[in-house]
């Protein structure tokens, strides 16, 4: 995969755009081969618009399912995600609002349900950060708004879908090495992301009786355009430097874990976080 240096460079808002980051995220799969694993499924994930959730969304499109993707705002990259997804061959809808909300929750799974008629996969990535050195200058609006946004957006979506997914469906979670390793300067973040885990390990228990395998990605650092809306300039030129492997990845090198865990070649896995984090050991 590329190591290509990164430039200075921040941008003002999150969740960010990547069409604007320098160089561009590897993130529409072009080296991945697909064997179909996924073929007549119909899969929906939030934030797929660009990063991580991008790679998935292509990937699954790759491997023969209908994707859905939802999305805060950045319709740039949503469209030309969609125009990836279609160049597959299979169908595919966007859906822009807030996952934090709990109605929008509820509307996107009552719409692909109306336009696909069931949910078979669920990939829960959307997410933001926001860096604050001192607790003490963590106000509460910023706490609730990452909470509300990387946790209960996993909450009210799963919920949502839950009465649409047949059984022997697939929820995958995406957290971070963050809960593992904890950040200082992403206090909130990283708690979110612990939560992530402790989630899906109760739902793989609460959802076994159905068949539903519910397993969790928890990617290191990774060049997406929540890095470059996140950090400084500077910061933003060293992401990933201090990760074993020395360099940040790429989302396609991390999108391959969701599609293992939807597919049946991970049928006796659940409750368990799969570790894409170039070589740091968290044992967990």
């Amino acid at each position: 995969m590329s190591d290509t240096e990164i430039e200075p460079q921040e941008q003002t808002q999150q969740p960010g755009h990547e069409q604007d980051m320098r160089p561009s995220p590897e993130s529409r799969m072009q080296r991945y081969r697909s064997a179909q694993r996924l073929a007549n499924k119909v899969a929906l994930v939030s934030g797929g618009d660009s990063g991580i959730g991008r790679a998935v969304a292509i990937g699954f499109a790759k491997e023969g399912a209908d994707v859905v993707i939802t999305y805060l705002n950045e319709h740039d990259d949503a469209q030309e995600t969609i125009a990836l997804i279609e160049a597959e061959g299979v169908r595919t809808l966007s859906v822009p609002g807030d996952i934090g909300n709990s109605d929008f929750a509820r509307q996107v799974a009552l719409r692909v349900v109306q336009e696909f008629g069931r949910i078979d996969i669920l990939v829960n990535n959307a997410a933001e950060q926001h860096l604050v050195e001192k607790l003490e200058d963590l106000s509460d609006e910023q706490l609730e708004r990452t909470f509300r946004t990387n946790i209960f957006g996993q909450f009210f979506l799963t919920r949502a879908v839950l009465p649409h997914m047949p059984d022997g469906g697939v929820i995958v979670n995406s957290t971070s090495v963050t809960a593992y390793q904890g950040s200082p300067a992403l206090v909130d973040y990283a708690s979110t992301k612990g939560a992530i885990v402790a989630f899906t390990r109760s739902m793989a228990k609460q959802l076994l009786p159905r068949g539903i395998r519910v397993n969790a990605v928890a990617p290191g650092p990774v060049w997406t355009p929540l890095i470059p809306a996140s950090y400084s300039a500077e910061k933003t030129a060293q992401h990933g430097d201090n990760a074993p492997m020395g360099r940040p990845g790429q989302p396609d090198e991390i999108a391959p874990c969701y599609i293992f865990l939807a597919s049946a070649d991970a049928s006796y896995m659940t409750g368990q976080v799969m570790h894409p984090n170039g070589g740091t050991i968290v044992n967990g």
